[in-house]
């Protein structure tokens, strides 16, 4: 399983045009992979479409790039796009796959720098304190970098957020334990809202 974050920064005024054309995009019959969500900038870098999918194999996420890069109307909104990026990530082995489903009206599109060879140690790190830092608020997903490196989080609210942040600390549940040591401090974070067609909402 493959997951790959597509970040398409958009003319102002299209963003809803675009999305529109982005679900007819990734629904088409001869498109690969499972759309699971996708996005608007809200806090951070600002119109920007973030659209995560997800990927049986790497033949089918090779073909959906050549279909996207061969396109002259990428994701159905060429006329909107003005610069388009792409991240591909392998989950965290320990959590299951991503499930649309209803979890929250604001998420949160967070990104740390790992050290060199910060990853086994990160994974081992996050599979011990997410069952209880699980209990206070859902992981939609984690992912290391193939080429890139967020982790998404749902909240009900921006409120919900920092009350949840705080809690976990307060608990000692997180960060996980080992885990900041691996961190570089090149860290950033986007706050974003859930479009008409995302099935993570």
């Amino acid at each position: 399983m493959l997951y790959e974050i597509a970040t398409l920064t958009v003319k102002l005024g299209t963003a809803a045009k675009a999305v529109a054309g982005i679900g007819d995009y990734v629904g088409a019959s001869d498109a690969n992979g499972m759309l699971l969500g996708c996005w608007a900038s809200e806090i951070g870098e600002l119109n920007q479409l973030l659209v995560l999918r997800s990927f049986r194999d790497h033949e089918a996420w090779r073909a959906e790039r050549e279909r996207t890069l061969r396109t002259t109307n990428p994701f159905g909104a060429g006329e909107a796009i003005t610069e388009m990026s792409f991240d591909t990530y392998a989950p965290f082995p320990f959590l299951p796959p991503v499930v649309p489903g209803k979890y929250g009206s604001v998420y949160e599109i967070r990104t740390y720098r790992l050290r060199h060879g910060g990853v086994p140690p990160t994974i081992a790190a996050w599979d011990a304190a997410m069952p209880e830092r699980g209990k206070l608020s859902p992981l939609s997903i984690v992912m290391y970098a193939l080429d890139g490196p967020p982790r998404i989080w749902p909240f009900a609210s921006l409120d919900a957020r920092t009350a949840l942040r705080a809690e976990s600390v307060a608990k000692g549940v997180w960060p996980p334990k080992g885990g900041p040591d691996w961190l570089t401090g090149n860290m950033r974070s986007i706050i974003a809202l859930p479009t008409a067609i995302s099935p993570l909402a």
